[in-house]
Parts: structure tokens; sequence; C-alpha cells
């Protein structure tokens, strides 16, 4: 594999809004892009096509060489992959991954909160070494209006993105900068995990919109979908979120500064900014309850914020007041899904040891108890 070629060879794993958008843009970009899904009626059509059509903030059509349903065929000789797939999908996709694997460079887009970890996790248990980075959030406001058409409403002027370990974070940069001049260096895959906005953003305006969504009344799903009594619950779960970054030595934006850097939009409240962010316009709310907003950003965002609080010693009450609506307005028992500082393998490790950890990649002897086992709800039929 080198990184002195023109152009990457870029496999992206994911034929949704976000892989049908990135795949379009790289190859307008003039980098080889494979496609690759499980859905045979995803990748045909951009088979037939040749390609991508992309509108909006990008226009044009991005050649695709390869759009397929053999894994190994679409990583096979790439330099990146990128992998867009629903974080809940993040364990299978790096178990299905693992027979195949080269030396590409795997980068989840985004990680949710704990993804590296979880995949690095996973590839070790199969001894698999390749460099698994994480995008602290997709690059791209898009939405797939076809299999072979995607419209990119906004790109993001600048994307954190870190490697697990963190030492590697460089030499990943160096080479996918190339694809995305957007990408910057975060300190570690803790800082880009607690920096995990859709877990504030997604799972309370969609389940405090119930009402609207089983109706099937179409609205607007931030500038009508998230009113000011809204906005003020996903503030205090931000404030949770902050809180448990700050014990285990992250400082993150909150949200509504994280809307600034990422879209220049500004408010006094966390309502008021995303009032004031056009790249939201017209992004409508899903249309059912069954969403990735809920069985994604449930069990990858939320729930981790909770467990590393437990395992700290720090409440997060209307953090997990949100993931018991959401169990209880799905009839899912998200707890048993979600990653928790059990299953990444941390329970045993203090503050200290989960820095050293996502610093080296190594883990040191245990210094700290396990903390609290998952509350005895989670273990509930739903």
């Amino acid at each position: 594999m080198s990184f002195l070629r023109p152009r990457l060879s870029v496999c992206i794993i994911g034929a949704g809004n976000g892989g049908v958008a990135m795949a379009g843009h790289l190859g307008l970009k003039g980098h080889r892009v494979r496609l690759y899904s499980r859905d045979e009626s995803k990748v045909a059509p951009v088979r037939r096509a040749g390609g991508i059509t992309v509108t909006g903030a990008v226009q044009g059509f991005g050649p695709v060489e390869l759009a397929t349903t053999n894994l190994a065929e679409a990583i096979d000789g790439a330099d990146v992959i990128m992998v867009t797939t629903p974080a809940s999908a993040h364990v299978s996709v790096a178990r299905d991954l693992a027979p195949h694997l080269d030396r590409q460079i795997i980068v989840l887009n985004p990680g949710r909160t704990g993804g590296a970890l979880e995949v690095h996790h996973v590839l070790r248990q199969a001894h698999r070494y390749n460099t698994v980075a994480e995008a602290q959030s997709f690059i791209y406001a898009s939405r797939a209006e076809r299999p072979d058409r995607a419209h990119i409403f906004d790109i993001k002027r600048e994307v954190p993105v870190a490697a697990m370990p963190a030492r590697r974070t460089p030499i990943v940069l160096r080479t996918l900068r190339r694809l995305y001049p957007e990408f910057v260096a975060a300190r570690n895959v803790l800082e880009t995990s607690f920096a995990n906005i859709g877990a504030i953003f997604h799972p309370a305006p969609l389940i405090l919109n119930a009402s609207k969504v089983d109706s099937g009344v179409p609205f607007d799903y931030y500038h009508e979908g998230i009113t000011p009594s809204i906005a003020s619950l996903m503030e205090r779960i931000d404030a949770e979120r902050l809180a448990v970054a700050a014990a285990l030595g992250v400082i993150t934006p909150s949200a509504k500064d994280w809307l600034e850097a990422a879209y220049g939009a500004r408010g006094e409240t966390l309502y008021e900014a995303i009032q004031n962010n056009e790249s939201y316009r017209g992004i409508k709310a899903p249309q059912t309850l069954r969403h990735r907003y809920i069985y994604e950003d449930v069990p990858t965002g939320l729930i981790p914020i909770a467990s590393f609080g437990r395992h700290l010693g720090l409440p997060t009450p209307f953090t997990e007041s949100l993931i018991q609506m959401a169990c209880g307005v799905t009839a899912t028992n998200y707890w048993l899904s979600g990653r928790t500082v059990q299953s990444l393998g941390l329970a045993d490790m203090s503050p200290a040891d989960i820095r050293h950890y996502v610093e080296t990649g190594f883990k040191r002897p245990a210094s700290a108890p396990a903390g609290a086992a998952i509350p005895a709800f989670a273990h509930a039929q739903m």
C-alpha cells in the first residue's frame, strides 16, 4: 500500500444516505471508489449508471469503479476503508472485514461513542492489527434521493479524527487529508467519542415528537421538531455528556459551540443556534420511530455516556431517563446491545488507565474497581 499515489483507492462500506454521498463526491474528486452493500438493490443501480450523481453543495457525476455485494472484492487493494453504516453495525462489519483485511486503514464515519474502541477490540480478538480511526461526526449533511443520486446539503468546515491508538493519528491524517482537507487531528478517540453530537441531536427530538411521527405529519426535523422546551432537555443531556468527558480528562465543545464550529451557526441558547443553522433547513423528520436516530444513537451514544457515568460515579439522570423512554416507545431493550465499559473491555480501568490505553493501545494492570454493573432493569424482558 503506497501513500505516494496521486489518488487513493477507497472502499466505502454502506450505501445509505452517507455512503452514497461520499462515493459520489470522492469519485468527483478523482479517487478510485468502490461501494459495498449487503443489499444488491442498492448497488445494482450504481453499477448500471457507472457512478453517482451528486447535487446541492457539490454537483456533478462521480464515477464508481465497483459497486458490489462481495466484501472481499470491494476491499482488495484499497488504501482506506470508509465505514458509513450505522454505528450499531460496527461489530458485525468488523467481524466481516477481519478475514479479508490486508493493511488498510479503517475509518468509522462517524464512530459515535466508543466506535474505534469497539472495532479495535473485535479486530484484536481476530488477530488483526489494522489501524482503526473514527471521525467525530459525519462530514456531510446529506440524503440519498435514490441509490445512484445523493443531495449534499452542506459539508462541515472541520471534522476531528483520531486513531486507536492515538500515536497513529498523524500517519492516518496524512492519508485522509488527501480525501478531505476538512479532517483535523483530535487528541484521541475519547475526544472524538465524547464529542458525539448525534447522541444529543437525534434521540430526544424524535422521541418527544412521537405523536407527529406516528400520525404521519411531515415536519422539518430540526427547525420545527426542536422547540425551546425540547432544546432545554437536550442541553441537560449535553451537560451530563460534558461532565463524564471531563472526568476522563477530555474537554469537548458543548452542542451549541459545536454548531458554531461545524456550521457557523450561533445563538445565545442551543435552540437559537439550531434555528440559525441554515444547513439544517429542509431536512425532514423520520417517518418512523424505528429509525437510526433511536436504534443507532441510543445504544452507541446515550448508553455509553450513562455507562461511563456509572463507572466514574457520576449521575446521568436525564440521559438514563431518555434511554428508558427509547426502550419503551420501541419495545426494545437497548441496554442489551449498547456499548458499555464492560463490552468495551474497560470495566477494570481507572480514568488514567483508560487514557493510557487509548494513547498507546496497551493495557496497564488494573488499578480500579469494575464500577457499577448494568442496572437491573436492563435485564428485564421488554
